[in-house]
């Protein structure tokens, strides 16, 4: 008799584990005597039986389903197993771990934005976190009709309102539409509030959700960067100079052509303005000078009389007392 009852054995376990799949439900319908229950880490097996739960056994581990699993049933707890007979149950094994899922947006999302009567096209990309929660309603919504169910299928369905959410929650929270990362706590906060709400009733909860990143159309993130410029820079003629400067260093602005010869030019005028006005600057802040009042040295006789020139031919004297060319005294 033994030898028949082991041909009816099996064991009850999640044969095709992944690590992307969120529940599995175990296709043989009918426990035979002689059954076993394995439980890996990570799993929780739920018995229901017409969508109602017998029993759920979290501890890993392998168990004889008769003498280990029967007696913790709420309705089967009588139930004998016969000879030809089964017991008719469904085991649902289910993933405990927390997932991590990646997301992004599959188009720009128009942000009504004043000025731009279509609105600013932004994108976005990040993570969210979510696990199962509620078994009752993860089988009254979902196990009941699937097998399994991996994450692919709960991203699909975030992914489907997340359109939506990102612009609510960005026209609330980004008072500053060309610095959204700065507001992306209280975005990202909101945005997991409404999931959560959306997903709590399937017996998932959405643990974390996060914004890594806003991106610009390109010529709206130029015109941030060169603003973030200025703004590093605020002598606008230092941060010309700086520029300047640095094309001729990278050799962008390098040859004999007339933009680099303006430039040139430029930082020349530029360079000798800023050391005219350095140096009038100093000139004014110098304190005036103080006035001689010593008297000063007489000068001598013999300077005031004696003339450069001969006043008689016009010779250049000199230092001496008469001309050399025609003998006028030059000293009266």
């Amino acid at each position: 008799m033994s030898f028949f009852r082991n041909q009816f054995a099996n064991v009850v376990e999640w044969q095709e584990f992944r690590d992307d799949m969120i529940f599995y439900k175990w296709s043989n319908r009918e426990i035979k005597k002689g059954s076993r229950l394995i439980i890996r880490p990570g799993q929780d097996a739920i018995f229901f039986n017409n969508g109602k739960i017998e029993g759920v056994f979290r501890d890993e581990g392998e168990y004889d389903i008769e003498s280990q699993i029967i007696p913790f049933l709420s309705t089967l707890k009588g139930f004998k197993f016969g000879f030809n007979s089964g017991m008719r149950v469904e085991v649902l094994f289910v993933n405990t771990k927390e997932f991590v899922v990646k997301w992004g947006t599959q188009n720009a999302i128009n942000i009504p934005t004043l000025g731009l009567p279509g609105g600013m096209p932004i994108r976005a990309n990040g993570t969210f976190n979510f696990k199962v929660d509620d078994y009752i309603a993860l089988i009254d919504q979902i196990a009941g009709v699937k097998d399994q169910y991996v994450v692919e299928d709960v991203r699909i369905r975030i992914t489907s309102v997340l359109d939506q959410l990102l612009m609510k929650w960005i026209t609330r929270e980004g008072k500053d539409m060309f610095n959204l990362q700065a507001n992306s706590f209280d975005i990202s906060k909101g945005i997991q509030e409404d999931l959560d709400m959306q997903m709590i009733k399937s017996g998932i909860t959405i643990t974390g959700f996060h914004v890594m990143s806003f991106s610009y159309p390109k010529e709206v993130q130029d015109m941030i960067t060169k603003n973030a410029s200025h703004g590093m820079v605020s002598d606008v003629g230092r941060y010309q100079q700086i520029s300047i400067t640095d094309g001729m260093a990278s050799g962008k602005m390098s040859g004999g052509g007339a933009t680099s010869d303006m430039a040139g030019m430029m930082m020349g005028m530029n360079i000798a303005g800023q050391m005219m006005n350095q140096l009038n600057q100093q000139s004014q802040n110098q304190p005036a000078p103080t006035p001689n009042t010593a008297p000063s040295a007489k000068p001598d006789a013999g300077d005031q009389k004696r003339p450069n020139f001969c006043p008689n031919c016009g010779t250049k004297t000199g230092a001496a007392n008469f001309c050399s060319n025609c003998g006028q005294k030059l000293i009266s």
